[in-house]
């Protein structure tokens, strides 16, 4: 993120096309604005347009406007999004999910660095400063001629990649402070930083939806001002890994065509490897108040001794010696 942060900075007084490419969640709006607020036309507008959004036909009419009388519905004159961008920023988000026959109305209108209203007879041209985003590797959408690459081309002075949040777990630590001080102020919440043992399990989740699922994920926490509104999450993630299936179904037995347990079994097996888990954690974060464990997860304190024998769970020193996070924990039957 610091090279990204560098390529930023370098051509920020420039006026190159910029394409941002990264998985949904990344963050490639918040560079987008980064990169806007730190450029020449950081004081101009800056304006959003959902690609997707748009309907085939509407599509030079949303960005370029058009004047009275251009065609028999145009009554008056409409100002479009590039014309709103003046001496500022055009954000094209998702500019991937266009059909192709948008793709080459877009590229007619991009003339010169700036979009050129063409259904005006004079061609007014708007110069403006153009960043594209897509969750998908445009390249490849060229080779697969799902992607025009003449527009490729147009909208690509500068390619910038992010990476998923999995691939720069380093600064999950912040990013998840930076949140919840964010949604303290903004909900008048006073909710403690994420514990370092929470954390520790954070590091280990697969965080599908990036930074978008911690930012959820903390905004939760600040609100109910418990951390096993993270636990309980990490945990329905867990189960949907690969070690759900128990060591019952193994590799070895493929070649046999009934494994030992049924699909219901399986399911139950898990679901209560999920349950087990999150007690674990609650119960970590009370510091093994069982009471208050009890308490915090809303069952009677009789329920949880019960859940706790059926895991075979008597105390913490059987459970911290088995490693951190509880991770050697089995299936139960």
């Amino acid at each position: 993120m610091a090279a990204v942060r560098r390529n930023l900075l370098k051509v920020a007084d420039t006026n190159i096309p910029i394409l941002i490419e990264g998985e949904s969640g990344t963050g490639k709006e918040v560079i987008c604005k980064y990169l806007h607020h730190h450029s020449t036309c950081g004081g101009g507008p800056f304006v959003k347009v959902s690609c997707p959004a748009i309907p085939g036909t509407l599509l030079e009419e949303e960005l370029c406007g058009h004047v009275g009388g251009a065609f028999t519905e145009a009554l008056a004159a409409s100002t479009g999004q590039a014309e709103k961008a003046l001496s500022g920023t055009l954000f094209l988000d998702e500019v991937s999910e266009l059909e192709l026959s948008l793709q080459s109305r877009l590229l007619q209108a991009l003339q010169d660095g700036g979009l050129r209203t063409i259904v005006s007879p004079a061609g007014k041209k708007v110069n403006v400063r153009l960043i594209c985003a897509t969750n998908h590797r445009l390249l490849q959408e060229v080779g697969a001629e799902r992607f025009r690459q003449d527009l490729y081309y147009r909208i690509t002075g500068l390619v910038l990649s992010l990476p998923p949040l999995r691939e720069r777990l380093e600064d999950l630590e912040q990013l998840a402070e930076y949140f919840v001080a964010l949604y303290n102020e903004r909900f008048q919440c006073s909710a403690p930083p994420v514990s370092e043992s929470t954390l520790r399990r954070m590091t280990a989740h697969r965080w599908g939806g990036n930074i978008r699922e911690l930012e959820n994920l903390i905004k939760r926490y600040v609100v109910v001002g418990s951390e096993e509104a993270i636990l309980s999450e990490i945990a329905q993630g867990e189960v949907a890994s690969s070690d759900i299936i128990p060591h019952e179904v193994s590799r070895e037995k493929v070649a046999d065509s009934s494994p030992r347990l049924s699909l219901g079994q399986l399911t139950r097996n898990a679901t209560l490897l999920m349950e087990s888990r999150i007690i674990l954690d609650a119960l970590r974060v009370h510091q093994w108040n069982r009471k208050l464990t009890a308490r915090a997860l809303k069952i009677s304190y009789r329920s949880l001794l019960y859940k706790l024998k059926r895991a075979g769970i008597q105390n913490h020193r059987q459970v911290d010696s088995a490693g951190a996070g509880g991770r050697t924990l089995e299936p139960l039957s």
